[in-house]
């Protein structure tokens, strides 16, 4: 075993989780766990402590990789990756174009489902620090280009399914999007703020896109006590607009 592991374990009511690499110790206030034993476990192994306390050896997923991956910034959150997903029905024989990068966790999630994901990310820093996290993913279907997606569409001569944007340059790239995307693709613009939302449905609207829709999803936790059942007082609220349109 050569790939990220999460290490997992209940103590005192508490779980904890470690996300390592297969090494020589890790250091625990549950005791010294020596990670070149992780060669000879599988998923689903225990490995112990030496004060034999058991962790659960499992295969990080998308959101494990969202929770500990190193970030250049605010990642796109899950609930919002979610409504992508779902509302652009992406699936394994899709190409993805996506854009705005970032740390890399959009086209993680992406490339756990889609054939293909070819990223386009502006800032070099951030391409590298995306490099690194989709190498620990083993995903060997992403595809990063460095540059400016609002100048590169221009000379993109391939095809995709979906296309993803999560860039301040969103509403310069709609006009070019059916140069690059499929009869009855879609169209998939993540913006934090009602202005850049309303000049990318602007944009669309000078198009013939079709199916245009904008939503705001909106995610609580329920908070469970003896006290009794209740939305948790913590929540996610405002993290973006996701505008889906249909070519």
């Amino acid at each position: 075993m050569d790939t990220p592991v999460i290490l997992k374990t209940f103590h005192m009511g508490k779980m904890k989780e470690y996300f390592v690499m297969p090494g020589e110790e890790l250091h625990t206030d549950l005791g010294v766990i020596k990670l070149d034993e992780l060669g000879t476990k599988t998923f689903g192994d225990t490995i112990s402590s030496h004060l034999g306390v058991e962790f659960i050896i499992q295969k990080p997923r998308a959101p494990d990789f969202f929770t500990h991956a190193k970030r250049s910034g605010a990642p796109m959150m899950p609930k919002d990756i979610g409504v992508i997903i779902s509302n652009t029905g992406l699936c394994s024989t899709d190409c993805v174009l996506d854009a705005g990068t970032g740390s890399g966790i959009l086209a993680i999630y992406l490339g756990g489902i889609a054939k293909k994901v070819v990223s386009y990310e502006i800032r070099e820093d951030f391409l590298e620090l995306a490099r690194k996290n989709i190498a620990l993913c083993g995903l060997s279907n992403i595809e990063l280009r460095h540059g400016d997606i609002a100048q590169e569409i221009r000379k993109i001569d391939e095809r995709f399914d979906v296309v993803t944007l999560d860039t301040g340059a969103a509403a310069q790239v709609v006009p070019f999007v059916p140069q690059v995307i499929y009869p009855d693709g879609f169209l998939a613009v993540y913006s934090p703020f009602f202005e850049h939302t309303k000049e990318i449905r602007e944009a669309i609207e000078k198009t013939k896109y079709t199916e245009v829709r904008t939503i705001e999803t909106i995610e609580r936790d329920i908070s469970f006590s003896e006290r009794g059942t209740r939305p948790s007082t913590a929540r996610v609220g405002h993290t973006g607009f996701i505008t889906i349109a249909r070519y």
